[in-house]
C-alpha cells in the first residue's frame, strides 16, 4: 500500500527580518562587537531557551507588532471567520469533480463556515457530507485554503479560493482525478512554515494539541525567553555598537545565514531531514544544511518553470545576486557584507507588500544600476516612460507557478525579459538539485529521489536514480542503507526483497535496533510498518502482527498503523482483540473510514448484524465509494438474502472499477441465485 502525498506543495509567504532592538531596562551589558560570528554565540540557541509568543514581543515592540500582523506571514493562518475569509459566496461558489462525481459548495451557517460535498442523480441529492471549516490558511493575497480538525487531527478540505482570479477551485494536487476529499493530512512540515511552531503530537502525522495562529516574531528571531529575562532584570545592549546575543537579529548575520532564515520556508521543495533532525530543530542563525537539504528538479531549457515558494532558489540564479555575493571564508566564520543582494534588500518583513510602493523595489535596483542616463536600461525610452521605469515589471515579471493554479507571482530570477518561444520548449529532466547544500551525501540523495517519487511525481526514473546511491552488495551495505532499501522496494511492491534484507540483518536485530527509536518524522516507525506489510502480503500474519505492533508502539497516533494491527489479528481469527483495536481508532479519530468498515465486518462475523450495519452506514455517510466497504456491504445484503440490493452495490463497484475481479465473480454468483 502506497501512501503518496502527490503534488502537495505548500503556499509560503516571503520572509526575512531586520530588527533594531529597542532599549528596555536600566543597566547596559556590553557584548564584544565583531563582524565575525562563531559557531553559535546566540544564547537562544540553547535547549533552555523557550518560545514565548508574539503577545510577549509586542509589550516592547508594539509598533512593529501592529505592522507585522498585517503582513502575509502575520495573516498566514487563523480561525475561520467572515473577517478572515477573502472569498465570495455566491452562485459561482460551487465546483464539480467530474472524476469522482461530487459537487462542493461553501456555506455560512451563522458564524460557522462549512463545506458541503454532495452528489446528484438527476435533480435529487443522493449523497451529502458537511464538514465545519476550523481554519483558513493563506493570507488572502493569493489564496484561502481550508482545514478541519477532528480531535486534533488536521486535514485539508477540497476547496480553495483563489483571490487574484476571484474564483473557487480545487486546492493544488486535488485536480485531475487526485481529489482526496477530506483526507489530505496537514502535518508538521506544512505547519512549521505556515505558522508559529505548533504543539505537535509525537507519534502522529497530523495531530496537534495546540495550533497557533500566524507566523510569529520568533520564527525569524528565535526563542525569546532569554531576551525577555535579560530585559526584565535590567540587562540591555547598545545595539548601535554591539550585537545582542540574547536574540537573533538577522540583519547582523552573514549573507548565508540571512538567506537560511528566509530559505527555511521560502525554499519550498523536496526537503530531506538530516539524521536525527526534525522540523523543530532549526533556529535563526543556524546553518540550514545542518538540519535539512532541499532539492528541486532541474529540467533542460526550462528556466522559466518554477514553483511558487522558490524565491530563494530563483534569486540565487540571478546575476544580480551572483555578482554581489561574497561567500563565507574557508574557516566558516560568518561575515557581513553591506552590498550583497539579499531578501531584505527589497523586502521589509515587518511591512506588508500591499502597502510597499513600487518605488521601494525600483530604488533597490537603481542603487546599483544608476538613475541618471539611458545606459542603465537598454529598453526604448517611450516604453520606459509608459511603464514609469518599473524595473520589476520587466525583469521580475509576474507569471503562473507550476504547482498552484490561478496564481501569479513575481519571478525572483532577475534577468532580461525572456522571449515566449524560449519558454515553450519540452522539458527534459536533468536531475534533482540540492539548492542549499553543495555536496549532499549519497544517502541524502537516495532519500531525495525516493521522496520525489513518493510525494510529488510517480515517475520510475526517480526510483532508478535512488538505487544508484543504495548499495546492497554486503551485509554492511544493507545495514547502512536499510531504511531506504526497504522504502524503495516497498514502493516497487517487491516484498520478498524486503524480507531478504530483514533476514540478512536478523529479525530480532531489526526489531530491537536503533531503527525502533521514536522520532518526530516517524521514519523508523514507517520502516517497521513497511516490513510488516511485506510479511502480511506474503501471508505471514504472525510476523506481520509483531511488526505492526512495533510500528504502532513507535507511532501510536497514526491510525493506519493501528488499523493494520487490527487486520492482522483478524487474519489470525482473533476477532474480539481486533474489535478492541478498531474501537480504539474510532475513539481517537471517529471519522477514520477504514476502521468503521473493519469494525462493521468484525461485528458481522461475530453475528452482530445490527451493529455491523450501523458501522457500515456511518462509513458510507463519509465515503460512499470506498471499495472494500462496498464489497462488505454487498456481503451483508447477501447474508440477509437481499440479492437485489447486493447486485446494485456490486454493479456500482464494477462500473467504477472494471478491474475488480472479485466484484465481478461475486456479481455473477448473485445473478445465478433465483
Amino acid at each position: 500500500m502506497k501512501f503518496s502525498f502527490r503534488n502537495i506543495i505548500l503556499f509560503s509567504l516571503f520572509s526575512a527580518v531586520i530588527l533594531t532592538m529597542v532599549y528596555c531596562g536600566n543597566s547596559e551589558k556590553k557584548t564584544p562587537s565583531s563582524s565575525l560570528i562563531t559557531e553559535s554565540p546566540y544564547l537562544n540557541h540553547s535547549d533552555s531557551a523557550k518560545y514565548v509568543g508574539m503577545s510577549q514581543c509586542k509589550l516592547c515592540h508594539q509598533d512593529i507588532y501592529n505592522s507585522f500582523i498585517q503582513t502575509g506571514m502575520g495573516k498566514s493562518i487563523e480561525r475561520a471567520s467572515k473577517q478572515k475569509s477573502s472569498a465570495k459566496f455566491d452562485k459561482h461558489a460551487i465546483i464539480y469533480d467530474k472524476y469522482l462525481d461530487f459537487y462542493y459548495q461553501p456555506v455560512w451557517v451563522g458564524d460557522s463556515m462549512k463545506i458541503m460535498e454532495f452528489r446528484l442523480k438527476g435533480k435529487d441529492t443522493i449523497f451529502k457530507r458537511i464538514e465545519k471549516v476550523d481554519y483558513i490558511i493563506g493570507s488572502g493575497q493569493h489564496t484561502n485554503s481550508h482545514l478541519y480538525n477532528t480531535n486534533g487531527y488536521l486535514y485539508q478540505m477540497p476547496m480553495t479560493y483563489y483571490t487574484q482570479k476571484g474564483k473557487w477551485d480545487f486546492p493544488p494536487g486535488f485536480e485531475n482525478g487526485f481529489n482526496t476529499r477530506f483526507s489530505r493530512k496537514i502535518g508538521l512540515e506544512c505547519m512549521s512554515c505556515h505558522n508559529s511552531l505548533p504543539d505537535f503530537v509525537q507519534g502522529s502525522e497530523n495531530k496537534f494539541n495546540v495550533l497557533p495562529e500566524g507566523v510569529s516574531c520568533e520564527r525569524c528571531h528565535g526563542p525569546g525567553s532569554i531576551h525577555i529575562q535579560q530585559r526584565s532584570t535590567g540587562t540591555k545592549t547598545d545595539t548601535s555598537k554591539y550585537i545582542d546575543y540574547s536574540i537573533v537579529n538577522p540583519g547582523k548575520l552573514s549573507i548565508d545565514r540571512q538567506f537560511d532564515v528566509c530559505q527555511r520556508c521560502h525554499l519550498q521543495g523536496n526537503t530531506v531531514l538530516k539524521e536525527g533532525k526534525s522540523f523543530f530543530d532549526f533556529k535563526p542563525g543556524m546553518k540550514l544544511s545542518d538540519h535539512m537539504t532541499v532539492f528541486l528538479p532541474r529540467y533542460k531549457d526550462s528556466d522559466d518553470k518554477f514553483i511558487m515558494a522558490s524565491h530563494a532558489d530563483r534569486l540565487k540564479q540571478s546575476q544580480c545576486f551572483i555578482k554581489s555575493y561574497k561567500p563565507e571564508s574557508d574557516s566558516g566564520s560568518l561575515r557581513q557584507y553591506k552590498n550583497s543582494l539579499t531578501c531584505v534588500t527589497c523586502h521589509n518583513p515587518h511591512v506588508s507588500v500591499k502597502v510597499t510602493g513600487k518605488e521601494v523595489f525600483n530604488t533597490a535596483c537603481k542603487s546599483c544600476h544608476g538613475t541618471t542616463n539611458q545606459t542603465f536600461c537598454s529598453e526604448k525610452k517611450e516604453i520606459r516612460i509608459k511603464i514609469q521605469d518599473n524595473c520589476v515589471g520587466c525583469h521580475m515579471p509576474k507569471s503562473g507557478s507550476t504547482d498552484i493554479p490561478h496564481v501569479t507571482v513575481h519571478d525572483h530570477f532577475i534577468r532580461k525579459p525572456v522571449k515566449k518561444e524560449e519558454i515553450e520548449k519540452l522539458k527534459e529532466f536533468i536531475g534533482l538539485y540540492a539548492v542549499n547544500e553543495k555536496n549532499p551525501s549519497d544517502a541524502i540523495k537516495a532519500k531525495a529521489y525516493i521522496q520525489q517519487y513518493d510525494k510529488f511525481d510517480s515517475n520510475p526514473i526517480f526510483l532508478d536514480s535512488a538505487k544508484k546511491y543504495l548499495s546492497d552488495k554486503t551485509v554492511n551495505d544493507v545495514k547502512q542503507n536499510f531504511e531506504e532499501l526497504v522504502h524503495l522496494y516497498f514502493i516497487k511492491q517487491d516484498f520478498s526483497k524486503i524480507l531478504t534484507y530483514v533476514d540478512q540483518l536478523g529479525k530480532e536485530i531489526v526489531l530491537n535496533s536503533v531503527l525502533t527509536k521514536k522520532s518526530w518524522d516517524n521514519a523508523n516507525a514507517w520502516t517497521i510498518y513497511r516490513i510488516a506489510d511485506a510479511y502480511s502480503s506474503l501471508g505471514n500474519a504472525q510476523d506481520a502482527f509483531i511488526f505492526y505492533k512495533k510500528a504502532n508502539d513507535l507511532a501510536p497516533y497514526i491510525p493506519e498503523f493501528k488499523n493494520k494491527l487490527g487486520t492482522s489479528l483478524m487474519a489470525q481469527k482473533k476477532v474480539p482483540e481486533a474489535m478492541v483495536i478498531f474501537s480504539e481508532i474510532l475513539k481517537e479519530n471517529p471519522k477514520f473510514v477504514q476502521a468503521l468498515n473493519n469494525l462493521g465486518y468484525a461485528n458481522l462475523v461475530s453475528g452482530n448484524i445490527q451493529q455491523a450495519e450501523a458501522f457500515y452506514n456511518k462509513a458510507l455517510n463519509l465515503d460512499p465509494d470506498y471499495e472494500p466497504l462496498l464489497m462488505n456491504v454487498a456481503g451483508l445484503f447477501i447474508y440477509k438474502k437481499n440479492y437485489t440490493e447486493a447486485k446494485q452495490i456490486l454493479n456500482k463497484v464494477v462500473k467504477k472499477n472494471p478491474a475488480n475481479m472479485q466484484a465481478k465473480q461475486v456479481l455473477e454468483q448473485v445473478k445465478g441465485i433465483k
